[in-house]
């Protein structure tokens, strides 16, 4: 018999070579099956539905979010269809199980005025240091609110993904496809400005680097836990809460900022990445709660609010 390392280094080869899953995907496979692993008394291979369940209620009473428990049985369900497939199992363990219910959340939004501060505080940066880091960062910002990407497409663009002023950049993302992102001029410059940088006579490690957005790192290029972190850094000197901003964030606001200003849903599909349209419809929802509540204050003929009696 197999050890659970063994097999779950199998799954996880099996991912990357016929799905083209991303490092990231297989990362959080990784750590889901390996924590399976350490809580079971028993093998994997030999892990039954009672197991299983088992499990999801020792998730439950952690209080992981029902998203998490979602997560982490979807993982189950890949593995063990795959060692049934396999032949590794005559069974699969996961069947009958139902996922947590999860209830269907609204993204968090930034207001076009507070995506504009955010911008123009990373330019004053610039105008203030002309660094290589403030550049960056500038750069990084423009290119993620002008294309929504999703930041582990961000950080690792390579410098072949911008082809010397066009108007667009190829993005390799899910599943390894690739797609055409326009981006605006202003991104563009920001981009130039900051490539240029790199060209100046430098001795660090990062030159002659393939990553657009290099680094000392294990990976070669930043990390987008780094980047998120700047990214509040920057928030902060806004007045923006940390819970308010993240990468995704911005990736949000580009495509309801978009639809908000008559863009073409489905050119917005294409943009994002998304292989159905039933995903990006979210943000759809998105603007008819704005509307909503846009409606309800400020429409000469909604009924005021009442005043609380005491």
């Amino acid at each position: 018999m197999a050890s659970d390392r063994t097999l779950i280094t199998l799954f996880l080869d099996m991912l990357g070579a016929e799905r083209g899953a991303s490092v990231n995907t297989l990362e959080n496979y990784d750590r889901d099956l390996t924590h399976l692993s350490e809580y079971s008394n028993i093998a994997l291979q030999d892990l039954d539905r009672d197991c299983v369940r088992d499990y999801l209620k020792h998730l439950a009473a952690r209080g992981l979010a029902p998203s998490t428990q979602a997560r982490k049985l979807s993982a189950m369900r890949q593995f063990y269809k795959f060692l049934y497939a396999d032949g590794l199992r005559g069974d699969n363990p996961t069947l009958g199980i139902d996922s947590p219910q999860i209830g269907r959340s609204l993204p968090k939004l930034l207001s076009e005025q507070q995506v504009d501060a955010l911008l123009m505080a990373a330019r004053d940066r610039v105008e203030e240091k002309a660094d290589l880091k403030s550049l960056r960062l500038l750069a990084m910002l423009e290119l993620l609110y002008a294309a929504g990407l999703r930041v582990s497409e961000l950080v690792s663009l390579p410098k072949s993904a911008v082809q010397g002023g066009q108007p667009y950049i190829y993005v390799r993302g899910k599943g390894d496809k690739e797609r055409l992102v326009p981006v605006n001029d202003r991104s563009l410059r920001a981009l130039e400005a900051y490539v240029d940088h790199m060209k100046t006579p430098t001795d660090t490690p990062e030159k002659g680097s393939i990553w657009l957005f290099p680094s000392r790192g294990a990976k070669g290029h930043l990390t987008r836990h780094r980047f998120a972190q700047l990214l509040k850094e920057l928030g902060a000197e806004v007045g923006l809460l940390p819970s308010q901003l993240s990468p995704h964030v911005l990736r949000h606001a580009f495509a309801t900022h978009l639809l908000s200003h008559g863009a073409d849903l489905r050119a917005v599909q294409k943009m994002l990445g998304h292989s159905d349209i039933t995903t990006t419809q979210i943000y759809t929802h998105v603007l008819e709660e704005r509307l909503k509540s846009l409606v309800q204050s400020k429409h000469p003929l909604a009924e005021p609010s009442k005043p609380k009696q005491f």
